[in-house]
């Protein structure tokens, strides 16, 4: 190992070249639990590793974004967008000159607590769970107590801040957050997660004859382009000199912040009111909705009643049925769901 030793130093000591404002991996707050320093990769380097080799991440690949059992092969998985917002948080962080290791991992790591059938499964296990359910408190759990047979990945205080704090609440798309984010690198997965997937809304929508490109509001195509590519890229834009001017490298007394320019995100508030109009509120009506919310409902009233049937790994924790049950629908996949629901009646 002796060729190895100070690799992990020298990358190190090149995040001393970063914004005043961004986290240097080795000032991380730490683990729950201290481990020796990896030779090679910095911590923030080594949580996305272990994100990425974690069995969550690869469940993602099989969970509904928006449209549930899609026939097509281009449709947005929680997979693809997982790695969309990786991609333009990497492009912003890099760009701001904030730390891009720590920015990836909350990335790829924000969504790994989402339910099958996007957010009609998180409405659904939130009406049930007495502690209410929601994706951001449970990819915590994911990370924390659930991956490795409930050893948990052992991730930093600062990655798992981010993937706590990236979800979005509120009818404006950079509105109240379920709470603070701890650095400036969390606070740029949050806006690229608002980037990533009201664009590829936008595709999935066109795909599914939902609305056109010319249905659009006029002020999308003036202000931000007439295409998929156009419009990331005048947000990824706006977003970086708007923060730039606000916490470039020279700071002086003004307040860091992550943000859109008001006419841009006048503009982003409209499409995403657009796109529940027109989108997010007709699939909620939809036969495909009705149905995950009774797969949902029925895979609960089972495990209620048969909590022995829950696999080993949920039945050895000491935590309540209602929260074992919970855990374990909210990391199946759709299929796994939609396959066990159909075979309750062979399972007792």
């Amino acid at each position: 190992m002796v060729h190895l030793k100070g690799i992990r130093e020298r990358v190190e000591a090149r995040e001393e070249s970063l914004s005043p404002y961004a986290v240097r991996s080795k000032l991380s707050r730490g683990r729950s639990e201290l481990e020796e320093p990896c030779p090679i990769r910095t911590a923030f380097q080594r949580d996305r590793d272990r994100i990425i080799h974690a069995k969550a991440f690869r469940r993602l690949k099989h969970k509904t974004q928006v449209f549930m059992a899609p026939l097509g092969d281009h449709y947005v998985t929680r997979l693809t967008h997982t790695l969309e917002v990786a991609q333009v948080a990497r492009t912003l962080s890099r760009a701001l000159n904030l730390n891009e290791d720590l920015t990836e991992a909350v990335a790829l790591g924000h969504d790994l607590g989402h339910t099958p059938f996007g957010h009609i499964g998180e409405e659904v296990l939130n009406e049930l769970l007495p502690s209410g359910f929601r994706h951001n408190e449970q990819s915590l759990r994911v990370v924390d107590i659930l991956e490795k047979e409930g050893r948990g990945l052992n991730l930093t205080w600062e990655v798992r801040d981010g993937i706590l704090n990236h979800s979005k609440s509120g009818t404006y798309i950079l509105g109240e957050s379920w709470g603070p984010v701890g650095t400036l690198e969390g606070e740029v997965c949050k806006i690229a997660d608002v980037v990533a997937y009201t664009n590829h809304d936008i595709g999935d929508a066109i795909r599914a004859g939902l609305i056109t490109e010319e249905a659009l509001p006029s002020s999308v195509h003036r202000l931000l382009g007439a295409s998929s590519s156009a419009r990331i890229n005048a947000l990824v834009s706006d977003i970086i000199d708007f923060s730039w001017a606000a916490s470039g490298p020279d700071g002086g007394e003004r307040t860091p912040v992550i943000g859109m320019s008001p006419s841009v995100q006048e503009v982003a508030e409209e499409l995403r009111r657009f796109l529940f109009e027109q989108v997010y509120d007709r699939i909620a009506r939809s036969q495909e909705t009705e149905r995950a919310r009774t797969v949902v409902k029925s895979l609960w009233s089972f495990f209620m009643e048969h909590e022995e049937k829950l696999p080993e790994e949920y039945n050895c924790r000491r935590e309540s049925v209602e929260r074992r049950v919970a855990d374990y629908i909210a990391g199946m996949t759709d299929q796994y769901a939609l396959g066990l629901s159909g075979g309750l009646v062979s399972v007792e």
